[in-house]
């Protein structure tokens, strides 16, 4: 059995804070904010080009974005606007790289 710690009122209040916060960002305002391809928004939404494809379509070939999807396309843009204020050491916390890797 693994010793997990237990969380406190402040990681409670956090992970409400999370569940509930409504961060979304519509694929056309991020196309519109930034010089992005669909096949860039697909890498960051890990979706396939043609369904990016159809968020930018009108009418019956629309496809809508997931909010999971929105979040993917907010954090991303946060990320591109604040990219310089995280500090390399919260980079590799969040994203850790592999020393091996080329």
């Amino acid at each position: 059995m693994t010793n997990h710690p237990s969380l406190g009122a402040r990681e409670l209040n956090l992970i409400s804070l999370y569940s509930y916060c409504q961060l979304g960002m519509t694929p056309q305002r991020f196309y519109s904010k930034w010089e992005v391809t669909h096949e860039q928004i697909a890498l960051i939404c890990s979706r396939s080009i043609s369904t990016v494809r159809g968020w930018f379509r009108r009418g019956s070939s629309y496809r809508r974005p997931t909010p999971n999807d929105l979040r993917h396309l907010a954090l991303m843009d946060f990320l591109l606007e604040h990219f310089e204020e995280i500090p390399e050491e919260l980079w590799q916390l969040l994203c850790p790289t592999d020393t091996n890797s080329p």
